[in-house]
């Protein structure tokens, strides 16, 4: 068993990130110290020196000639999920004529009679598919299921969405609409679905060198793409319904696999907290990336080296429809939740061991957690 000294200690001489600048609270630009040749970059998304969302060009990675190549970027793509808990990925192989397929399908389907949603129902925590109607869910980092209950009465999440599993489960079923109600929907998101499994799987091996491990290490601990791509639709809200305490579109939460892609439209409204200061910054939409964050079970997996950071879905802001009222855009997104086999055993890495520590968290299986959480999120 391999074990270090620290959980930084695999990370050594990680070259600073690329530039990116973006809209957020502030933009900050510093040199490389060290006597070395000073170089300048903008910070995405910073709440302070220390905690910012990197911009990866994946392409050198999956590009890469060598495996030192791969290193580099993989060294950069762990520092950002140990630093901050998310990365904006560029040059990562989807074509933007496949997302905005999915975007116009999934806006499609929502348009769509609440008669004809409801049909498809989500019904099943293990199950995890189906339509889920403005205000049945309620995002939160509770487990308890009658205080998640009482926000849910109290500050419902403002949002639809529609969840899809593998299509090829035994046991649990996608809901899908009629062919002639949503034309072309179903093929969309099956080749969706796998172009973001194939998508995890090079991330994932990027983690696994980064981490000291062998590049294939997680292949056959998520190979069953055992995932969910959900589809949201967050409606226009008028102010007054987003003026009530704890309101959001979506609550603050952190996700409960390994990672998640999210593709985001224009609009924005995703908001990362910075665990320092407790305050929530902006993750402004950057054309032709994909946000991505460690979830729950990476960071178990981990022993939290690699950060689950907590986050939420805040309205844009309003047009004025009235001198005392406002309304918010429309808002689409898509993420693709990545986890484990659904037996996996999420215990502590060897090499996110500190000699003689112990692991802070017992093992646990993927359907143990996932389905747990979920129980307690859903009405």
């Amino acid at each position: 068993m391999l074990s270090i000294p620290t959980p930084y200690s695999f990370l050594p001489s990680l070259r600073r990130m690329p530039t990116v600048s973006v809209r957020g609270p502030r933009s900050l630009s510093r040199p490389v110290r060290n006597g070395r040749r000073h170089a300048t970059r903008t910070l995405a998304t910073v709440a302070e020196d220390t905690f910012r969302i990197p911009l990866i060009d994946f392409g050198k990675y999956m590009n890469a000639s060598s495996t030192a190549e791969k290193e580099q970027t993989a060294q950069d793509i762990v520092r950002g999920f140990t630093d901050v808990g998310f990365i904006y990925l560029n040059n990562h192989g989807i074509p933007q004529e496949t997302v905005e397929q999915a975007f116009q399908k999934s806006a499609e389907f929502f348009r769509l009679p609440i008669e004809k949603k409801s049909e498809l129902a989500w019904r099943d925590p293990r199950a995890n598919r189906g339509f889920v109607q403005v205000g049945r869910e309620r995002v939160t980092q509770s487990a308890d299921a009658e205080e998640i209950k009482q926000l849910r009465e109290k500050a419902p999440d403002y949002k639809e969405s529609m969840e899809i599993g593998r299509d090829w489960d035994k046991t649990y079923k996608n809901y899908w609409p009629q062919e002639t109600d949503a034309p072309g929907f179903k093929r969309t998101m099956l080749d969706f679905f796998q172009t973001c499994h194939e998508l995890h799987v090079q991330v994932m091996r990027s983690i696994a060198l980064g981490l000291k491990l062998e590049e294939t290490f997680f292949d056959d601990k998520i190979n069953e793409q055992y995932h969910n791509l959900r589809l949201l639709s967050y409606p226009p809200i008028k102010r007054q319904l987003l003026s009530g305490e704890g309101q959001a579109r979506a609550g603050a939460h952190s996700d409960y696999g390994t990672l998640t892609l999210l593709f985001q439209d224009s609009v924005g409204g995703l908001e990362v907290q910075n665990p320092h200061t407790g305050q929530f910054q902006p993750a402004t939409p950057i054309p032709g990336t994909i946000v991505i964050n460690a979830g729950d079970l990476l960071a178990r997996w981990s022993n939290d080296v690699l950060r689950s950071t907590l986050h939420r879905v805040v309205a844009p802001p309003l047009k004025a429809i009235s001198e005392t009222e406002g309304v918010t855009p429309a808002r689409q997104s898509i993420a693709f939740f990545c986890n484990p086999n659904q037996g996996a055993e999420i215990s502590c890495l060897p090499t996110c061991l500190v000699p003689g520590s112990k692991p802070k968290y017992p093992p646990v299986t993927t359907e143990e957690y996932i389905v747990g959480r979920l129980q307690a999120t859903y009405m």
